[in-house]
C-alpha cells in the first residue's frame, strides 16, 4: 500500500481500511496485543474484546504517527533508530534475542538509509518506508509491554514498561495527537495536511532540518532517561510526567513563535 501511495496515491479511506486489516491480523491471529495496563488509572487485566480493539487502534496510531513525522529530512529515520535501538537493548535485557535481532536489523537498515536522508536529502523513505517502520515499531512496543509482565525465569520484570514505551514513542505519537486535536477543534478533518506539525513550527523559528531533528531527538532521549531514573514512582505518574514535558516543550515553542512574530519577549506571549 505504501508503495502504491508513493507511485500513484491512495485515498485515505482505502489506506485506513488496509491498516485496520493488517493490525487486525497481527492482533487477532498473531495475538500481539496489550492485555494488561499495569495498574494505570487503576486498570489491570483488559477483557479480550477491549484488548483487541485497543491494540488495533494503538498499532494504527503508531503507524500513522511515523508517517506524519516524515516531513523533514532525517526526522523519521532518527526517531526510528532511537526507538528500535532502545527496544533492542531492552529485549536483550529480557532475554528475547529474536525480537532484539528484529529491532537491530531495523536500526541497521535505517542507519544505512539515513546516510542519504540527512539534509539535504538525496533520497526519501516515502510511505513505503514510514508505514513499515511504524508497523515494526508498533509490534516492538506491544511485544515489549507483553513480555515485561512475564519475562520468564531468571529475567527481571520491568514494571515501568508502559511508561517506558510511551517515552520511546512520545515524539511521533504526541505530535500526531496534538495536530489531530487542533484540526478537530477547528472543525476540519484530522487528516487534512497542514504545516502545524511540531517540526514545521521549529523550522519557523529559524532552525534548519538537522538542528530540528537533533532537538526533537534530544527531547525523545530525555523522556526515556526520565522514566529510567524515576521508574519507582509508578506508570501513571511517569506517563503524566512525560506528557507534561512534551506539553511544556510545545508551549515554549509557541511562546518563541509569538515572540518572534511580535518582535518582543513579553510575558503575555506565554498565554495569548
Amino acid at each position: 500500500m505504501g508503495l502504491k501511495d508513493d507511485l500513484g496515491g491512495v485515498n485515505s479511506s482505502t489506506k485506513f481500511l488496509l491498516q485496520f486489516i493488517v493490525a487486525a491480523i497481527l492482533v487477532i491471529l498473531g495475538d500481539i496485543r496489550l492485555n494488561d495496563m499495569f495498574g494505570i488509572l487503576g486498570i489491570t487485566t483488559l477483557p479480550y474484546f477491549v484488548s483487541v480493539v485497543f491494540s488495533i487502534l494503538l498499532i494504527m496510531l503508531i503507524v500513522n504517527a511515523f508517517n506524519l513525522i516524515d516531513g523533514i529530512d532525517g526526522l523519521a529515520s532518527t526517531t526510528a533508530i532511537i526507538a528500535n535501538s532502545t527496544f533492542g537493548i531492552l529485549f536483550i535485557y529480557l532475554g528475547h534475542y529474536q525480537l532484539a535481532a528484529v529491532a537491530f536489523a531495523m536500526v541497521g537498515a535505517i542507519a544505512g538509509f539515513l546516510k542519504y536522508n540527512v539534509s539535504p536529502a538525496k533520497i526519501f523513505m516515502g510511505d513505503t518506508g514510514s508505514l513499515l517502520i511504524g508497523l515494526i515499531s508498533a509490534v516492538m512496543a506491544l511485544k515489549f509491554i507483553e513480555i515485561s509482565k512475564n519475562p520468564g525465569i531468571n529475567y527481571p520484570q520491568i514494571f515501568s514498561a508502559p511508561a517506558l514505551t510511551v517515552a520511546i514513542l512520545i515524539g511521533p505519537v504526541f505530535d500526531t495527537l496534538r495536530v489531530f486535536t487542533i484540526r478537530i477543534a477547528n472543525g476540519t478533518s484530522p487528516f487534512t495536511a497542514d504545516r502545524n506539525h511540531i517540526h514545521h513550527r521549529i523550522l519557523s523559528l529559524g532552525l534548519n532540518h538537522i538542528q530540528t531533528t537533533l532537538l526533537l531527538a534530544g527531547i525523545n532521549i530525555l523522556s526515556i532517561i526520565i522514566v529510567l531514573l524515576f521508574s519507582n514512582i509508578g506508570n501513571t505518574a511517569l506517563i503524566i510526567t512525560i506528557i507534561s514535558v512534551s506539553l511544556l516543550f510545545n508551549w515554549m515553542i509557541t511562546f518563541l513563535l509569538r515572540s518572534k512574530k511580535r518582535e518582543s519577549l513579553a510575558f503575555r506571549n506565554l498565554f495569548v
